[in-house]
């Protein structure tokens, strides 16, 4: 077995930390309930992070993936406790441990398109439309949010 990456430790270190507390939940949508084992907590902390001895090296690599996404989203149980989500007030991912330390301040894709919107001032589609109805600008029923924007300006 290869040694554990960075992201692997995190996550096993996240979900153990659940396990902890008394937050890990086994099963589909946490349906199994609680974890007591200490032992079936470590198998789902290295299930999670993709490095089970079990399972192939693609399995490992969908479950490794299918973990970040759901760190991405947010929905791990320390993440819903903490009441933290992927984007932070500017833009930056979440400073929890979880999502990689302290002060990370990487910023994502997703991040990167709300910062641009708060910088274009933030208007919503269906205001743009308006704006650009009363401007009688063409073709505005079929342009993208963008566009309108551009359009208008």
């Amino acid at each position: 077995m290869a040694k554990a990456t960075e992201r692997q430790r995190r996550t096993e270190g996240r979900v153990m930390h659940e396990f902890k507390h008394g937050e890990l939940k086994s099963g589909p949508g946490g349906k199994g309930g609680k974890v007591k084992s200490r032992k079936q907590a470590i198998a789902i902390a290295l299930n999670e992070a993709g490095n089970s001895r079990y399972k192939s090296d693609a399995e490992n690599r969908r479950s490794e993936a299918k973990t970040e996404r759901k760190e991405a989203r947010g929905e791990t149980a320390q993440q819903e406790k903490e009441g933290k989500r992927h984007i932070g007030a500017e833009g930056k991912r979440e400073s929890s441990r979880a999502m990689g330390g302290k002060n990370a301040t990487h910023k994502t894709a997703a991040g990167k398109r709300a910062a641009n919107a708060r910088v274009r001032g933030g208007k919503t589609k269906e205001q743009l439309y308006k704006q650009a109805q009363r401007a009688d600008i063409p073709n505005r029923s079929k342009m993208t949010k963008t566009q309108l924007e551009n359009a208008l300006h």
